[in-house]
């Protein structure tokens, strides 16, 4: 195996190919996440993932490790709680905006408060796509969705906003941006203390042709479009990607 492959020894090879659809965008996220635990050497018996329920849930079974494949909306207590067991493991939490932000939403607020030493890698691609299609708490306001034909009539979660002044780490990235998503991961990786990186992904079966997009890479594209790259920001703006920093006291 050589170097460009080597990140293969995290995966379980022999049940791939996933059962995601074709143009789904969690595929590049399960690659770039194995890339930066192969860029830092992770010992496979030193490393846990976890995730919840729906289509981003299902990376659990990928990875030739240690996973838990937990009940929805529960990665986050669970991965706390591994975590708790053996600080020495490294903890990693992989599940989609539905989950951890809808069913798993109050856990993800206490998680960030007790600034647990867990990684999480949020695959958002803002809407429920494994039950159908349903309106998620990141699915932009007047969006069509299956649960809101007339246009979502809520704004979403800022996801940032969360983090508040909390000695956390957050970023922002998406699947176009593979280098810039690979270095979020690997620093989110290195962080001592509670991380959580969003990477926007798509959807096409169950969001983006209601949305009009005629196929992935038109959606893929779309981000190259919308998303201005500032890893110096001590905020980032909704159509930004970038890394933020917090102080040794915790201020941005």
């Amino acid at each position: 195996m050589n170097k460009n492959t080597h990140f293969k020894r995290y995966l379980k090879l022999d049940v791939l190919p996933t059962p995601w659809c074709p143009g789904c965008g969690n595929g590049i996220v399960l690659k770039t996440i194995c890339q930066s635990f192969d860029e830092l050497d992770l010992p496979k018996n030193g490393t846990v993932v976890v995730s919840g329920i729906g289509c981003a849930g299902r990376s659990a079974g990928f990875f030739d490790l240690d996973s838990v494949h937990t009940a929805h909306g529960r990665a986050l207590p669970v991965a706390e709680g591994i975590k708790y067991a053996n600080d020495a493991l490294t903890v990693v939490v992989v599940s989609g905006d539905g989950d951890l932000l809808g069913i798993g939403g109050n856990h993800l607020l206490h998680a960030i408060r007790r600034k647990t030493d867990i990684t999480v890698i949020c695959y958002a691609n803002e809407i429920y796509a494994m039950t159908g299609g349903q309106v998620s708490p990141i699915t932009p306001h007047n969006t069509k969705t299956l649960t809101t034909p007339d246009g979502n009539p809520d704004y979403p979660t800022d996801i940032q906003s969360l983090f508040g002044y909390h000695n956390c780490f957050f970023a922002r990235t998406t699947a176009y941006h593979l280098g810039h998503m690979k270095k979020c991961i690997t620093e989110a990786l290195k962080f001592k203390g509670f991380s959580f990186v969003e990477v926007r992904t798509m959807c096409i079966v169950n969001y983006g042709r209601r949305l009009g997009y005629k196929n992935s890479n038109e959606m893929l594209l779309n981000f190259k479009d919308v998303y201005k790259m500032n890893d110096n920001a001590e905020e980032l703006a909704p159509d930004e990607i970038g890394i933020i920093r917090v102080n040794t006291d915790g201020h941005r």
